[in-house]
């Protein structure tokens, strides 16, 4: 059996080979041989390839790549229908993301392949993150850094009209109460917060259970000093929140967004940052990435900006290797796969 590993240099090839290797010598035997492709994602934007979003590389190369696979472990690779049809061995395509955006499911499902994907692989490293970007944007913590560097000493952001707030006693909102909501919603207690969530699909007992209260959207961003998104991009969640639910938050508000750039519609903000409206933004994702030079917010006070790193950390990487070599196990062992990504699939063989 042959396995092509198509990392990138995130979840790099030898980290996809090392922990499939180290799973399936637990039930002894040959191990499989191993090919190995490397993506040039994050040195080149992933995007679009064909039908997929989000992808890395190009079809001819992944073609010529899979030739006698029987599965693939990636990241970014573009699985689309034109990948599928000309790859007639392939029987399983493990993703090492939370979503396999990057796989044609209906394709796969045509072509008798399973397809996995990686739930929770960056859960500590995005909550972590958002937690950061909201005590940054709550302290002026760019702003005063990037003054300071510049040789001005801000002494003034001591000022009462100046100076923000603290998490302690404040009510924060979490729009998604996922993997990462829930760690968030954990840290933010810590702090002292009373934290509210809103998720149409959370368990309410779950959520009560972790002190949490569940609550309408509209209800949430009335009533909440800080907001931060958690929540997946789908068509339902689109603009999620848009120009009025933006203007339901209270004055001065603190948004935060490192889930996705498209639950958040964009034009509203300049003019809310501007006024005061908002009092501070911090995003990681965008509308359009990379941002474009004459992007609407570069010049609009109390903005945090980072380039999609909410996930980046050397943990993530080999947490996403492990969880994709646990499905490879199950399926070599024709187990019952935990992250089954098209359930419909008709195959010959395997789990």
């Amino acid at each position: 059996m042959r396995i092509l590993a198509a990392g990138d240099h995130f979840v790099r090839p030898a980290f996809m080979r090392e922990a499939v290797s180290q799973e399936l010598s637990h039930a002894g035997g040959e191990l499989p041989e191993f090919t190995e492709l490397t993506l040039p994602w994050p040195h080149e934007p992933f995007g679009p390839v064909a039908e997929v979003r989000e992808a890395s590389g190009t079809e001819d190369e992944l073609v010529e790549a899979l030739d006698g696979a029987a599965i693939c472990v990636t990241q970014m690779a573009p699985f689309t229908e034109r990948v599928f049809a000309a790859s007639p061995g392939l029987r399983l395509v493990a993703v090492s993301r939370g979503g396999p955006v990057n796989v044609d499911l209906g394709a796969a499902t045509r072509h008798g392949v399973r397809v996995s994907f990686a739930p929770g692989r960056n859960a500590p490293a995005a909550a972590e993150f958002a937690v950061g970007l909201t005590l940054a944007a709550m302290r002026r913590v760019a702003a005063a850094d990037a003054e300071l560097k510049r040789g001005v000493w801000r002494g003034d952001l001591y000022a009462y009209e100046e100076v923000g707030g603290e998490l302690g006693g404040a009510t924060v909102g979490l729009v998604g109460y996922g993997a990462i909501g829930r760690i968030v919603a954990r840290v933010m207690r810590a702090f002292g917060a009373h934290v509210l969530a809103a998720d149409p699909y959370a368990d309410p007992e779950a959520v009560a259970a972790d002190g949490v209260e569940l609550v309408e959207l509209d209800d949430l961003l009335g009533r909440s000093a800080v907001v931060s998104l958690h929540a997946r991009l789908t068509e339902e969640t689109h603009h999620l929140l848009d120009a009025r639910r933006l203007g339901l938050l209270p004055p001065g508000a603190v948004l935060v967004n490192s889930a996705r750039g498209g639950l958040l519609d964009h034009a509203p903000l300049p003019e809310l940052l501007r006024s005061g409206a908002l009092g501070a933004l911090a995003l990681d994702v965008y509308d359009v990435e990379p941002i474009p030079a004459d992007w609407a917010l570069r010049d609009v006070p109390n903005v945090i900006t980072t380039p999609h790193l909410a996930g980046a950390t050397r943990q993530t990487a080999h947490r996403a290797a492990a969880i994709t070599a646990a499905e490879v196990g199950r399926f070599v062992r024709g187990e019952k796969l935990r992250h089954l990504a098209n359930g419909d699939v008709l195959v010959d063989g395997g789990s």
